[in-house]
């Protein structure tokens, strides 16, 4: 994936969606988030903030937050949606070796007892059906990424969908898109959201996959480009 971005410097995010940054010339402006997480470690003041420009002239923020550059040198995708574009990607390019090759791939089907829609759904010849659940990592905490970074009903809804799926004589995998530079592995943050800590293991055990693959970041004069590229490991603490 390659964006077209400018840089300014973040002065605060607030009500969720909304950001004010400053220009190189001190002028000032709010642009949207499309994150509706805590963004715990990506959003301070001070930090460089990469933004893209929607051409329809009909929005009323058309600058949209897609990166962090923190103080520490990090890259962070704080977007959201890219996480499944870049998943996508990934898949169609072979790159998640345990899930290629596929013979179609599904996105937003609908699924479960509980009203869900997984992200992706790969069909194999002669193989089971397989349910992939995205999940996008930025928080990185002495060293490690976790997930979540706050309490999550949804992803909890998600690991049970996952189970009865695998009950059902499907495959299920829970897949972490690892979208910040400074994450080397990841592990279930039981200290933020000690239910799903508890059903993630469970899952686990149920013979839910899962696996974890970290972004690469390479910007050159404002084009940035992002791939899934290299497995890590999901680590129990």
């Amino acid at each position: 994936m390659i964006l077209q971005l400018q840089p300014a410097t973040l002065i605060k995010r607030y009500k969720r969606f909304l950001a004010d940054i400053e220009f190189s010339d001190g002028q000032q402006t709010t642009i949207h988030c499309a994150n509706t997480g805590a963004m715990k470690g990506c959003a301070e003041p001070n930090d460089t903030v990469w933004y893209s420009t929607s051409t329809n002239s009909k929005r009323k923020y058309p600058f949209s937050w897609e990166i962090t550059q923190s103080q520490a040198e990090h890259f962070i995708c704080v977007n959201t949606l890219r996480a499944n574009q870049l998943v996508e990607e990934a898949l169609h390019n072979g790159v998640i070796s345990e899930l290629t090759p596929f013979k179609t791939l599904h996105r937003e089907v609908k699924y479960g007892n509980e009203n869900s829609r997984v992200d992706f759904l790969a069909t194999y010849d002669g193989s089971p059906d397989t349910y992939i659940e995205v999940k996008s990592v930025t928080l990185l905490e002495q060293g490690h990424g976790y997930f979540p970074d706050a309490v999550t009903t949804r992803g909890q809804k998600h690991l049970r969908e996952l189970m009865d799926m695998v009950t059902q004589g499907h495959k299920a995998v829970l897949l972490f898109a690892v979208l910040h530079s400074g994450i080397n592995d990841i592990s279930v943050a039981s200290h933020i959201d000690a239910t799903y800590a508890k059903l993630l293991k469970q899952a686990s055990q149920a013979g839910v996959e899962i696996l974890a693959y970290k972004a690469d970041f390479s910007l050159n004069l404002g084009e940035l480009k992002i791939t899934l590229s290299e497995k890590i490991p999901f680590i129990e603490r």
